[in-house]
């Protein structure tokens, strides 16, 4: 080992408390990089496989009623691979007596065998037997959260109709990673179910004898989707075609999409940040350095040593500690990451895990790591280059203060001697403390930008289901009924009040955007599920337009004023052109909304309505339960408090739980920042505290002098900390909010107080240990001079 190299190892023992607290910060960003992107690639692929190994059909077809022989002129649209036809339909599933009835959706198999496309895994007990048309297979997710299984004897009402099942088997399907019930957007095992059956029972049960009521299609390799899809308009038209759609615009798989895209955004933002902080940490570190051992420098070049070999010294120093931190942070990632794959293998339901590591998060955390750490020490040993021996070897000229001001004597009189000594420092150092502020305060961004994020998620829930929803249940129609439906279920002992509204399914296009939804008629002025601005006041429901929610009106790129091409995908089909008149503050999804008188008038269905928002008597829940229960027409039935606890567990269990390991690794960056810049001034100033205690200072009046900078530093960069942590905010925000529900950017004064105290608290406890390392100090050896 060469001399420099011992010289080396030796600093890097002496400290080692900067270069872990670096390699720590290093190491975090790689740890998010490794995570995030083997995270997207697993779900990816887990995706694709399941997809591929159980044949979920490339394009969906629903239809009011097709003959079977539709089928073969399915198979000879152009691109068409295979075609399998299928019934569905809506059921009501009865449990207990004071419970709401379950939605479900009743799919059928083939009377024999398994399905050609969307097949299923089963996970318990077996299939349905060709000819028993009481048996059936649920979905596992409903059975577990319901506490049923094989064996088990199950009550359902299908087209108006209860029936009694035995359940025999429970599957997984990759139709359903994602389940939520038709309309709903928050997935809740407990209040949703898929039922599958033999087609001949199921075909009985809904009036399907010798027809289907969806087709299912896989495409040749290279065959245009978009083509199928008109052919397959064109062919089922006239049996009540609802418009064909592709995989991409399936519920479930939009849902997991978006997730992708998310964590995709968050680990392409995230990580960089994160090493950006570390370079500049490792620059101000091998700066100092470079400056304290300026006559070292000297001395080397005296014997021989060249100034690239002294300046490939220090800088091994910086890429030791930037492999180090990328290395321990690479295989942090890689247990990171598979714990987060299981976790979200459970969420969505993957019968098993396809793990990948993406090899591009290796090499770019080395890479940014290296590089990021390279760049800011080049700066600094192109200063190595520059000193000759004679130069480097003399004490540097003294720093000229006289600029600087002096004390008035009222301040002399006021501020005691250490306290003067620390503003000097100030005021004589503003570059260094000018850095060290930058450093303080980029960690405070991190922890204001994820404690934003996470209050963002508080005010969702607030405003989604205190301002906006003030409903106690809403109910849903098999098809669309006449106004009369609303004033039934007004009639019901315990109901308060109805509000009804029209929910249409359709497809919004501006130019080259579109977005697969559902336009919303609703009354004049709704009270229980009210749509609100920014300012969050209430929105009056106009007849002249239509007001768009504001994560849909960034996705079609539309303003008030612009008109939006509406392909309605129920009854008569219209296609209309109608203006847009107002942006609406939705969290939750992706909605449209307008007047529903007005949207009946342009379907040419005066007075109809699909659904109600209910308010309730105290105590009386139970009894309007059972009253709806018993009512035909009604598809299904949800209490607000149901949808809420299912959203706070899609927050906390589900992919929101991800904002807690990014808040936790912002306080790590944070502390790891503070106790750096701490350690660097105590490493700068070891000698003149020494000189201090020996002039009689006291252990707390030399530890003041150094950790009164270390205030002045920490008070700095907290208003830059909120400054920088509030366009922080804006780009994780962007990559958490999905079409399931978007995180407003709140910047309340307790979440930004909380990242105060933060690091107040870091302050603190980085002061303590650098205090202890003053209490601790040699003094015979801090005050020994180089000859």
């Amino acid at each position: 080992m060469s001399p420099l190299d011992r010289k080396l190892f030796r600093d890097l023992a002496r400290m080692k408390g900067q270069a872990a607290a670096i390699a720590a910060v290093i190491g975090l960003g790689v740890l998010m990089q490794v995570m995030m992107g083997g995270l997207v690639n697993t779900l990816d692929e887990t995706r694709k496989a399941y997809y591929d190994r159980y044949r979920l059909a490339e394009v969906f077809a629903p239809v009011t009623r097709a003959p079977n022989r539709m089928i073969e002129r399915i198979a000879q649209i152009e691109g068409v691979a295979a075609v399998e036809a299928r019934v569905t339909g809506s059921a009501l599933i009865d449990l207990e007596k004071d419970e709401l009835p379950v939605r479900a959706m009743a799919i059928s198999l083939p009377d024999s065998g398994s399905p050609r496309l969307n097949d299923f895994y089963l996970s318990s007990g077996r299939a349905p037997s060709p000819g028993h048309g009481d048996e059936v297979m649920i979905l596992e997710g409903f059975a577990k959260a319901r506490g049923l299984g094989p064996g088990d004897m199950l009550v359902a009402t299908m087209n108006g109709a209860k029936r009694q099942f035995r359940i025999v088997g429970l599957a997984q399907s990759p139709e359903f990673l994602y389940t939520t019930a038709p309309g709903e957007i928050v997935p809740d095992d407990a209040r949703f179910a898929v039922i599958w059956m033999r087609r001949a029972a199921l075909a009985a049960a809904y009036d399907m004898k010798g027809g289907f009521n969806e087709a299912l299609v896989a495409l040749n390799r290279g065959a245009n989707s978009a083509s199928v899809e008109d052919a397959l308009d064109l062919l089922l038209d006239e049996y009540g075609g609802t418009g064909a759609y592709g995989v991409a615009l399936h519920g479930s798989n939009r849902f997991v999409s978006e997730e992708i895209r998310g964590l995709r955004i968050s680990a392409t933002v995230v990580p960089p940040i994160f090493l950006a902080v570390a370079a500049f940490l490792l620059y101000i570190v091998i700066s100092r350095m470079v400056q304290a051992e300026r006559e070292e420098i000297g001395l080397l070049k005296a014997f021989g040593y060249s100034s690239v070999e002294v300046s490939l010294h220090y800088l091994k120093f910086v890429l030791l500690i930037a492999v180090l931190g990328a290395a321990a942070g690479s295989v942090g990632g890689i247990a990171a990451g598979r714990g987060m794959a299981l976790f979200y293998q459970l969420y969505f339901k993957f019968p098993f895990l396809v793990f990948d590591l993406d090899n591009r998060s290796f090499v770019t955390g080395f890479l940014v790591s290296i590089l990021a750490a390279s760049a800011g020490s080049l700066f600094v040993l192109s200063r190595v280059f520059a000193l000759t021996p004679a130069v480097a070897m003399r004490p540097p000229a003294p720093a000229d203060y006289s600029a600087s001001g002096e004390f008035s004597p009222f301040w002399k009189r006021v501020l005691d001697q250490p306290t003067r000594m620390v503003l000097r420092r100030v005021s004589r150092h503003p570059g260094r403390i000018g850095g060290s502020v930058i450093g303080v305060g980029t960690g405070m961004a991190l922890s204001v930008a994820t404690l934003t994020m996470m209050e963002g998620f508080e005010v969702t829930m607030d405003l989604t289901f205190s301002v906006i929803d003030r409903s106690d249940m809403a109910v849903s129609f098999v098809v669309p009924l006449s106004e009369n439906a609303a004033l039934s279920l007004a009639r019901q002992p315990g109901v308060r009040h109805v509000e009804p509204v029209r929910v249409v399914p359709a497809i919004f296009r501006n130019g080259l955007y579109s977005y697969n939804g559902a336009l919303e008629g609703r009354v004049q002025n709704p009270l229980l599920n009210r749509v609100v601005d920014r300012q969050h006041r209430p929105i009056e429901m106009r007849e002249d337009g239509l007001i768009l929610g504001r994560a849909l009106a960034d996705i079609l790129h539309i303003q008030p004023g612009d008109s939006v091409t509406v392909e309605v995908r129920e009854g008569r089909r219209p296609v209309l052109q109608i203006p847009v008149i107002g942006i609406a503050q939705t969290l939750l999804g992706a909605p449209v909304f307008m007047e529903i008188e007005a949207l009946n008038r342009a379907l040419k269905e005066p007075g109809r309505i699909s659904g109600a928002y209910l308010t309730l008597e105290a105590g009386e829940a139970e009894h309007v339960i059972e009253a709806v229960k018993d009512m035909p027409a009604v598809a299904g039935v949800s209490q607000k408090d149901d949808a809420y606890q299912a959203l706070t567990k899609l927050m906390n269990e589900g992919p929101g739980f991800t904002r807690y390991i990014m808040t936790i690794v912002a306080a790590i960056i944070t502390f790891g920042i503070i106790y750096n810049a701490a350690r660097i001034a105590l490493a700068e100033r070891t000698r003149d505290l020494a000189s201090l205690r020996v002039m009689g200072f006291t252990r707390g009046e030399a530890a003041f002098v150094l950790l009164g900078e270390l205030a002045i530093v920490t008070v700095l960069a907290l208003p830059l900390g909120v400054g920088l942590g509030y366009w922080l905010t804006y780009l994780i925000v962007e990559g958490f909010s999905t079409d399931i529900y978007q995180i407003p950017v709140v910047f309340s004064p307790s979440s930004q107080g909380v990242a105060v105290l933060a690091v107040v608290l870091a302050s603190v406890l980085s002061g303590w240990l650098v205090k202890r390392d003053i209490d601790r100090t040699d003094l015979i050896e801090a005050l020994k001079t180089r000859d």
